[in-house]
Parts: C-alpha cells; sequence; structure tokens
C-alpha cells in the first residue's frame, strides 16, 4: 500500500513537471522574446502552439495509445518533457524550442488521462472503499496541477530572473526526470484489460448539447488565458513591476489557486448548474477590476488574489460542466475536456497577442471580459435545451404513450 501511494505522488510529480513546462513560459516571456530575437506577440506562439496541438491531437493520441500497457505510455511520455526542457535550455533559436514545445504537446494529453486513470486503478481494494480510494489517488494527482501554478511557474519565472533561462528549464528537465525515474521504479507493469472501443468512446460527441458545452468550455478558457496568458506583460508594462515582483506575483496567483479551487469545488457539489454559470460572471467582474485597478501597484498587488482566486475554478467548473455530458464514456471525456480546453488557450493567447501587438497591454483585460461573455451566452443557450427537452416528451416516450392508449381497454 505505501507503494501505492508513493507511485501515485510520482504521478502528481509527473503532472506538475507537465504544468511547469507547459505554463513556465508565461513567467518568462519577456526574457525569451529578447533571448530569442522575436516580438512578444510571436513568443506568445510558444504557449498558444503548445495548446493548438493538444487542442488537435488530444483525443486521438489518447485513443490511440488505449490499448498499449499504462507504464510504458507513462514513462514515454514524462521522458519526452523531461527531453524538451533540456533542449529548450541548450538552444537560442526560436524555430527550434517552437517544435520542442510541439512534439511534448503530443504526449500532454495521453499522460494526464492515463495518469488520472492509472492512479484509480492502482488503489482499487476489495474492502467496498474503491470509489473513495479512487477519488483520493485522482485528486493527488490532479494537486499536481494547482501546485504547478503555485510553485513551478514562479519558480520559473524566479530562476530566469535571478539566475538565468537555462536555469529555469534545466529545473523543468530535473523535475520530468525525476518523475521518469520514479514511474520505472514504482508502477507495476499495467497491461490493459478489457478496452473500450473506438466507437463506443465515440458516442458521446453525437449528443448535440455537447458541441455547446464543447464550446462554452472553449470560450472560458479563451477568457483566461487571453490575459493570463500575458500576465508579465501587463503587470510589466501596465503596473510597472520588475521581474522580481512578477515572479512574487505568480507565486501568490499560484497559492490562491490551490485554495480557489477548493472553494470552488465545495460550491459545485452544492449546485453545479448555479456554479457553473456564475463562473463567466465572476470572470467577467475581474477584468473591469483589472483593468481599472491596473496602473496603480498597491491596489493590483491585492487585485492579482482576487485574480487567482477566480481563475483557479475554471479548471474544475469546466471539468465538471463537461463531464455532465460524457458520462458514458469519461476517460474519453477528460481527453475532449483536455484537448479543448487547449483550443480555448490557443484562441485566448492568439487574441491577447494581437490585442497586445495592436493595442498594447492595458486593454488586455477587454479580451478576456469578450470571451468571458461569450461564455455565459453559449451556457444559458445549453441549459435552455435542457429545458425545453424537459418540457417536450421525446419520441421514444411519445411512442410509449401511444401504444399504452391503444392498448388501453
Amino acid at each position: 500500500m505505501r507503494k501505492t501511494s508513493a507511485a501515485v505522488l510520482v504521478l502528481a510529480l509527473g503532472v506538475f513537471g507537465i504544468i511547469t513546462t507547459e505554463m513556465g513560459i508565461v513567467g518568462v516571456l519577456p526574457q525569451l522574446s529578447a533571448e530569442l530575437g522575436v516580438p512578444p506577440s510571436t513568443a506568445g506562439w510558444l504557449v498558444g502552439a503548445f495548446a493548438l496541438v493538444i487542442a488537435v491531437t488530444g483525443p486521438f493520441t489518447t485513443l490511440l495509445a488505449s490499448g498499449i500497457d499504462r507504464k510504458k505510455v507513462l514513462a514515454a511520455s514524462i521522458a519526452v518533457f523531461a527531453l524538451s526542457n533540456a533542449v529548450y535550455a541548450l538552444t537560442t533559436q526560436y524555430e527550434v524550442m517552437l517544435a520542442f514545445r510541439i512534439i511534448p504537446a503530443v504526449f500532454h494529453p495521453v499522460f494526464f488521462s492515463v495518469a488520472l486513470a492509472t492512479a484509480a486503478r492502482m488503489v482499487v481494494t476489495k474492502d467496498g472503499e474503491d470509489a473513495k480510494a479512487a477519488t483520493r489517488a485522482t485528486t493527488t494527482v490532479f494537486a499536481g496541477v494547482t501546485v504547478g501554478f503555485a510553485f513551478g511557474v514562479p519558480l520559473t519565472s524566479y530562476l530566469a530572473e535571478h539566475l538565468s533561462l537555462p536555469a529555469a528549464f534545466w529545473f523543468g528537465a530535473l523535475v520530468n526526470l525525476i518523475a521518469f525515474l520514479g514511474i520505472l521504479r514504482l508502477l507495476p507493469s499495467l497491461p490493459v484489460g478489457r478496452r473500450v472501443s473506438y466507437g463506443a468512446q465515440l458516442s458521446v460527441l453525437r449528443q448535440p448539447r455537447m458541441w455547446l458545452t464543447i464550446t462554452s468550455v472553449v470560450l472560458i478558457f479563451a477568457a483566461m488565458f487571453s490575459v493570463y496568458g500575458y500576465f508579465a506583460e501587463y503587470l510589466g508594462q501596465v503596473t510597472d513591476m520588475d521581474g522580481s515582483w512578477v515572479s512574487a506575483m505568480l507565486m501568490a496567483f499560484g497559492i490562491v489557486m490551490i485554495l480557489g479551487n477548493f472553494a470552488f469545488g465545495s460550491l459545485l457539489q452544492r449546485n453545479l448548474v448555479r456554479t457553473a454559470l456564475a463562473y463567466p460572471a465572476l470572470c467577467l467582474l475581474v477584468y473591469v477590476l483589472v483593468y481599472a485597478i491596473g496602473p496603480r501597484f498597491v491596489p493590483m498587488v491585492l487585485g492579482v488574489l482576487v485574480w487567482g482566486a477566480v481563475h483557479s475554478g475554471g479548471l474544475v467548473v469546466t471539468q465538471s460542466w463537461l463531464g455532465r455530458d460524457a458520462r458514458e464514456a469519461p476517460e474519453f471525456g477528460n481527453s475532449l475536456f483536455i484537448s479543448f480546453s487547449n483550443l480555448g488557450i490557443t484562441l485566448g493567447t492568439a487574441a491577447g497577442g494581437w490585442v497586445l501587438s495592436a493595442a498594447g497591454a492595458r486593454r488586455l483585460p477587454w479580451v478576456g471580459a469578450g470571451f468571458a461573455i461569450a461564455a455565459l451566452v453559449v451556457m444559458l443557450v445549453r441549459l435552455s435545451l435542457d429545458r425545453a427537452g424537459r418540457r417536450t416528451p421525446q419520441s421514444g416516450e411519445v411512442a410509449a404513450s401511444h401504444a399504452a392508449v391503444r392498448a388501453a381497454p
């Protein structure tokens, strides 16, 4: 049991390493822009391209890997992340770095989906506590996301500011290497048992309501990352914070995210729909606040805490929101969530980069506000279909009713 717990922690470390790799770039974009000799909007594609590849390939790579031993899939995926970080540390060419942002992005959704399922599988017992143990294990693995935001991203920024960019990326390589070695040492061989057919997994996409839900997930993540993707640029240009302050704000942002994640989780348990609807409205209010206080140093320090608390909810709220429509294929649903949330990140960073180039960092909050309004509208349409469906009997119900009438004496 102790070895199983250690294996779950190693999977959480792998998730931490992946988030640090994916999002650590956010805190060092200004340095990367100068080092690679490209404008900030072009450097932003190191975030956006990573997310775009996940969005395009995620469900397909997860399906293709569904028949391979889980240990081999996890080890190979995390090894690619360790290698990619080493390349970031060694290269000074934008094209090379962009290529090695694309390669690990192919493995990102595979590792996430398999790690969550593997953690639950490893703690299955015979004492009737399977569901609780599985929930604890998957929660532990998913905690790697918020801890990555809280410590991995700001530590990357801190190392780049106080040591060097290569030092920041060697840190990411080391974390992923440790996770790789831990997976080899602690995870048993995990061959696939009964395999769910591709058709059964893809069937969730036949529901029209699912596509409205997916659209709202894309728009919410676009709202989140059109501004957060240029966090360092906004605080540097608008609030006039130096690199040390930006690193501190990134860490404060991430720590508040851990607390906010639990708070939104509690709200979702009470009422999923109301919490989901409230989320884009809260994003809108936060961006109005960030715009209003952006040039003021002390108010913005406090504003970052509010921003982080609300930002944290996007992960758990959208995953729960999409999960309502993917109950028949939860693992494939996880890959859809990862894929389309990253499509939202791509859309958001692209829109944010365009506004940054055309109008300056000061206007970035309005991009996020626009996406938040669009997400709220789509979610309201999605719920109106639910209400219409409850009022209108389904065709099968109508047929059964007619049959009952004909059979009545």
